[in-house]
């Protein structure tokens, strides 16, 4: 995931710890209120330490004895000040710093250096929340992915059946996932009619990278277009508008939805090959899908868009009827 997204959520870990430890002295000082020795307590509690020290470094031979009898001690004190609060009707762990995870203790990772589920968890949940599909994917994903919608005969002068061809480009797609951290330079080209499940594949792959914490951005070629056009035109071009344009190039993975129905000239071309171009440069994961076929896309794009696209894309055709009646 991207380090600035990583880093304000450790940040947001910072201010729960920060917060916890306002809430505990809060706590404290209404505990001394009501009952004063409780302080006093902890005051002598907190020289303990220091008492510890004073013990091993004047006696470094035979200090067991001086240890001992300060441990004696401390219990006593803690054993008092157990009976005060029992007294008072205050809980024994009013006492406390009470944190949002008791795991990491709201550090968001583990002692031995792992992350905490809880900041897996918060990852992913940013990562959803900067996908902009996150509202459709509990129904568009590999495990709701009906493969007998697909029909099993032969299609036009194609050599495998609709099915026989989903099958492989659903097999390449999970692999893509599977090897998404593999630094193999894959990118993916979805193309064929309307209603061919071009959408739903590309949702099933941001579903499963969204679940291991990536960063998804889909979008579609319009909207892009409208990103580029607010950043670079903008007058007021607030911290919004500088995020989304910067995630096209920044995010794990960006989906470029209906590459075609965007008006195309001079500016749109320069623009997209800018961030194709820039993501390959920077061996970051790119799909994109278009109902358009290779040879409409050569005449809608410049050469080097067509070139960067069909020279580093692993190339995919949907074929078959319309599957929007199949599912209505």
């Amino acid at each position: 995931m991207n380090k600035r997204f990583i880093r304000n959520i450790l940040l947001e870990y910072e201010k729960k710890r920060d917060n916890a430890q306002k809430e505990l002295e809060y706590r404290k000082s209404q505990v001394y209120e009501l009952i004063p020795r409780v302080k006093e307590i902890d005051d002598e509690i907190a020289k303990i330490g220091i008492k510890l020290s004073r013990a091993i470094l004047n006696n470094p031979k035979n200090y067991e004895k001086e240890v001992e009898k300060i441990k004696t001690y401390t219990d006593k004190l803690k054993q008092e000040k157990a009976i005060l609060l029992t007294e008072n009707n205050v809980p024994l762990n009013f006492l406390e710093i009470h944190y949002n995870c008791s795991l990491c203790n709201d550090t968001g990772f583990l002692d031995n250096g792992l992350k905490c589920n809880c900041l897996k968890q918060r990852l992913i949940n940013e990562a959803y929340n900067m996908s902009n599909i996150s509202y459709i994917l509990d129904k568009e994903n590999f495990q709701n992915f009906n493969i007998d919608i697909f029909p099993n005969e032969k299609f036009d002068d194609e050599d495998l059946t609709p099915r026989e061809n989903m099958l492989n480009i659903l097999s390449i797609s999970e692999g893509f996932v599977n090897n998404f951290d593999k630094d193999n330079g894959e990118n993916l080209l979805f193309y064929g009619t309307t209603g061919l499940g071009k959408t739903f594949l590309c949702n099933c792959i941001a579903k499963a990278l969204l679940d291991k914490g990536k960063i998804v951005v889909y979008q579609t070629a319009f909207k892009i277009l409208e990103i580029l056009e607010e950043y670079k035109f903008s007058k007021d071009r607030t911290p919004e508008i500088k995020e989304s344009y910067n995630l096209l190039f920044d995010c794990d993975l960006l989906i470029i939805d209906d590459l075609g129905t965007e008006l195309t000239n001079t500016f749109t071309n320069v623009e997209l090959f800018n961030i194709i171009n820039t993501r390959l440069i920077n061996n970051k994961k790119t799909i994109v899908s278009t109902n358009n076929a290779p040879l409409k896309i050569a005449e809608k794009y410049s050469d080097r868009i067509y070139s960067r696209i069909f020279g580093q894309f692993t190339i995919l055709k949907l074929y078959g009827p319309d599957l929007r009646w199949e599912t209505n």
